[in-house]
């Protein structure tokens, strides 16, 4: 746990050293902003509710998060400095844990700065807080999904370029394994289960559900599991990377 902790700080400390934090979280609030107002029609709707604030979430981090994530391993074999890393006394699976928890806590304070949008809906009418705050705990969840596939695919390749690709891509299957243009995909030839558990692992679905009020047992184990998976698939992807 000291070892994850020392790496927590390190990562979240390199951040504020360099200009992307600053980068990323004024790019995150202004484009934010545009879709809020601009495209969610937010004062146009005449409703206290932040629906067309944490609708475009998903869309926001298919690009945002893997543009984060791309640099936590592939920067660090390209530099070489990941062999100075993993000499250091703590077990690879506290540096796995700590880069990805530094990440995800970076990601969430340019989250949690989005609070005048809060501030707003709160002066103008009578909003149901239970629900926003319900929809920036999938947000936040959503986000740490988006990173955790992004950090092991980072760890494949000391290409950044290559690793935003991959994260994109694969984000994006997850978030539209839900929608019809997948589903009728499977429709043609596989059994209707399968095709439930395919549209089970769309973030888009699980995340408008919580962002709808529900938070669900359910969707949160799903984001707790896949945060899981992709971690472990992170420690396997170093390991090899590391013997090789």
């Amino acid at each position: 746990m000291n070892g994850t902790l020392a790496i927590f700080r390190r990562e979240l400390a390199a951040y504020f050293n360099t200009p992307l934090a600053y980068v990323f979280i004024v790019i995150f609030l202004f484009v934010t902003s545009i879709f809020t107002f601009n495209l969610g029609n937010f004062f146009q709707r005449g409703q206290a509710d932040l629906r067309a604030f944490f609708s475009f979430h998903p869309w926001l981090y298919l690009f945002l998060v893997p543009a984060l994530s791309m640099r936590l391993w592939a920067e660090e074999r390209k530099q070489g400095s990941i062999e100075l890393l993993l000499t250091l006394p703590v077990s690879l699976a506290a540096a796995v844990l700590g880069k990805f928890l530094a990440a995800w806590a970076f990601t969430t304070i340019a989250l949690a700065l989005t609070f005048p949008m809060w501030l707003t809906v709160a002066y103008l009418g009578d909003p149901d807080h239970g629900v926003i705050v319900a929809g920036y705990v999938g947000s936040a969840l959503m986000a740490g999904g988006y990173l955790a596939i992004g950090s092991c695919l980072s760890a494949l390749t000391r290409n950044q370029v290559i690793a935003f690709v991959l994260s994109v891509v694969v984000c994006f299957l997850f978030t539209v394994s839900g929608a019809p243009i997948v589903l009728d995909f499977f429709a043609g030839w596989a059994p209707q289960g399968m095709i439930e558990q395919v549209a089970q692992f769309s973030f888009f679905r699980r995340f408008q559900a919580i962002a709808n009020g529900v938070i669900d047992l359910r969707d949160l184990v799903y984001f707790i599991t896949l945060i899981g998976f992709w971690l472990f698939a992170n420690l396997i992807v170093v390991e090899v990377k590391k013997a090789g």
